[in-house]
């Protein structure tokens, strides 16, 4: 990194730029929430449900009241749906009730969200303390999807207050991950980390480097380099100096890492929010399990019960409805509603006890809002993922602390934006962007990586991280034939050049996407090859991974159903050895062999998104042992990206022309 200083934007522009940033949100929610609609507009419920938007019919297995006295409904769909759908932790959905006398329109309906998954069933968490009377008339009830309005919301008014901060923490830290001032630190001690580690030199001194930033650090983890041992470290070493940290990431399955390792090194996490990988680790870490070891719990769940049974007991049917019943049932309403207010604050001063002795809380960017935490303060918080993280997500977890952390990787993949407007005119340059462009000094790059044979890294080390990493000796020579003598003559790295071979792409208007099937056919049969002489793992107590990759969904298809058609292969898919996906599938991923079909293959030198080499990079870096890539050199070169890729493959002896 350079000492020079840098040249600081003017408060002015900083303003500015928040403000064009808030225009490309609301540009982006308009656009998320169009695209919304048209998958649902004039839908049958039948076709929602086969775009993975619905599940019906369901039935209603188990009815609870959940935190702060809302219901919860266990919903199950019939075992022989199986349809794939879109449901997951976390998202938005309202129970509907086909009702005659209602069009799709009007139809009764049930918000909530989903708090729990399993194979043919879900949890939703509603919004009401009750439950409507036409869930339970009798009619057919079902499930959809909903818009989230609520990420939008949060993150608009992250915006507001930042833009609206002045000489104040919030304000101070604007400007410097902005630009507009220049990040301090504190002097350090060389005996200053607590904590025992095997980490090495790089991540020894990012960790030092979080410990003295005042205002921001950022840790950039290529590839491999162990970004998030380092993080965890970091975060470590801060809770020995800090009462409480705050620790954020953009996805849920991100924060669930975090949460693990964490817990893994005995540090008390709560996991805020709902994990997407529910495992008994997990949940022992999450708010609600933490509420219920309470010693007050018993007495609080009591109340609901009680509270419960008036409720029903006041709304039984009575043939004889008498002055004295009357009163009796008032007095029971009026009970109930006493014992459900008492029950919920008892239920907040435990979630505040819960959360008053804790060391690090976990949860998502837009997490950080979440009500139960919005009393505490933290003198730091980390954000993993950064690079990957709309700029207003990270505005709503910044505020909430006095320096910020970030850890990431610009030059892999980018954030989701559906407006393309908004991405062409910034939304997809991220905060962590910034501030690494801005202040250089801010950032400690982490140079050692544990992951890759030293040729599949180079043209990566080369082209995005100024050739400074460098290959672990464990990993340096690790090829197949280091794991197999059966592969003694495999190179590390090999392109297939199908040009001339008339092996073109084929579009599909319908769904925007292209496929190519002789190349598929060409890297399942190289694939084979490759594969024949390996003893499945029977001489090896780890299996080989595989990893097949493409950048268009119909090709994904069409591999994927070559893949069943070949026995050898399609038993790795069944023993969970190989897998199949686009890029952003395998991200934060490795395997052994990774083959990528790239699919582009016309007259005109069109490679589409391709042209984002962001993408390819995280591609070929998911590889340890062997990367195998097929494509059309004579389309793909018209880029220059592709071009010094070929050059470099045939520097390495792995270039081979399919004639």
């Amino acid at each position: 990194m350079t000492d020079q200083e840098p040249t600081l934007t003017s408060p002015s522009a900083v303003q500015q730029e928040l403000r064009n940033v808030r225009a490309l949100m609301q540009l982006e929610q308009k656009e998320d929430q169009a695209q919304f609609k048209l998958k649902n507009a004039d839908a049958s419920i039948k076709e929602r449900r086969k775009r993975g938007l619905a599940w019906y019919p369901v039935t209603i297995t188990q009815e609870d009241i959940g935190f702060g006295g809302k219901v919860m409904l266990e919903l199950e769909r019939p075992a022989h749906r199986q349809e794939l759908h879109l449901f997951q932790v976390g998202k938005n959905a309202c129970l509907f009730g086909d009702a005659s006398g209602h069009s799709a329109n009007d139809r009764p309906a049930l918000s909530g969200v989903i708090t729990s998954m399993r194979r043919n069933k879900l949890t939703l968490t509603t919004s009401k303390e009750t439950l409507p009377d036409w869930v339970t008339e009798g009619g057919t009830l079902g499930i959809d999807l909903t818009f989230d309005e609520v990420s939008y919301r949060e993150m608009n008014q992250a915006l507001t207050e930042v833009m609206g901060a002045h000489d104040n923490r919030l304000a101070h830290l604007r400007d410097v991950l902005m630009g507009a001032k220049q990040a301090s630190y504190r002097e350090h001690k060389s005996d200053d980390l607590f904590y025992p580690s095997a980490l090495n030199d790089s991540q020894l001194a990012a960790v030092r480097h979080v410990i003295t930033a005042q205002d921001v650090a950022i840790i950039h983890g290529p590839p491999g380099t162990g970004k998030t041992t380092t993080l965890v470290q970091a975060i470590l070493e801060t809770t020995r100096r800090e009462r409480r940290v705050l620790v954020c990431a953009p996805s849920n399955t991100a924060v669930d890492l975090l949460t693990e390792k964490l817990a893994e090194s005995s540090v008390n996490v709560i996991r805020l929010g709902n994990p997407s990988r529910v495992s008994e680790l997990l949940l022992k870490h999450t708010l609600d399990a933490g509420v219920m070891a309470h010693p007050s719990y018993s007495k609080m769940h009591a109340m609901r019960q009680t509270a419960e049974q008036h409720r029903e007991t006041a709304n039984e049917y009575v043939r004889d409805f008498g002055i004295e019943a009357r009163h009796h049932r008032q007095w029971l309403r009026e009970e109930a509603r006493t014992l459900r207010q008492t029950a919920d604050d008892l239920e907040r001063f435990i979630t505040e006890d819960v959360l008053e002795t804790v060391q690090v809380i976990t949860c998502t960017l837009v997490g950080a809002s979440n009500r139960n935490i919005r009393q505490l303060s933290f003198e730091t918080v980390f954000i993993d993922e950064a690079a990957q993280a709309l700029e207003p997500g990270c505005w709503i977890a910044i505020a909430r602390a006095q320096r910020v952390v970030l850890a990431g990787d610009h030059h892999q993949l980018p954030p989701t934006v559906k407006s393309e407007k908004a991405a062409q005119e910034g939304l997809r340059e991220t905060l962590f962007e910034k501030c690494i462009q801005r202040q250089p000094n801010t950032a400690r790059m982490l140079n050692v990586q544990y992951r890759m044979h030293e040729h599949i890294m180079a043209f990566s080390s080369d082209r995005f991280y100024g050739n400074q990493l460098t290959a672990h000796a464990s990993v340096c020579h690790a090829g197949l034939a280091a794991y197999d003598p059966c592969f003694e003559n495999d190179l590390p790295v090999e392109f297939l050049d199908t040009a001339g071979c008339g092996f073109l792409e084929v579009a599909m208007p319908e769904t925007r996407s292209t496929a190519n099937p002789d190349e598929a056919n060409l890297l399942i049969s190289r694939l084979e090859q490759l594969l024949a002489p390996y003893a499945h793992g029977e001489r090896h107590n780890k299996p080989l991974t595989v990893g097949v990759i493409a950048p268009y969904r119909a090709q994904i298809n069409y591999l994927r159903d070559c893949i069943e058609d070949n026995a050898a292969l399609n038993d790795l898919i069944l023993q969970r050895h190989l897998s199949v996906g686009t890029v952003d599938s395998f991200q934060g991923q490795e395997r052994d062999i990774i083959a990528i079909s790239l699919t582009r293959s016309n007259p005109f030198g069109e490679i589409g998104f391709l042209s984002d080499i962001r993408r390819m990079n995280v591609g070929m870096t998911r590889a340890r042992r062997k990367l195998l890539m097929v494509g059309d050199a004579s389309t793909l070169c018209s880029n220059p990206f592709f071009s010094d890729l070929l050059a470099y493959v045939k520097r390495t002896g792995g270039y081979r022309l399919n004639a």
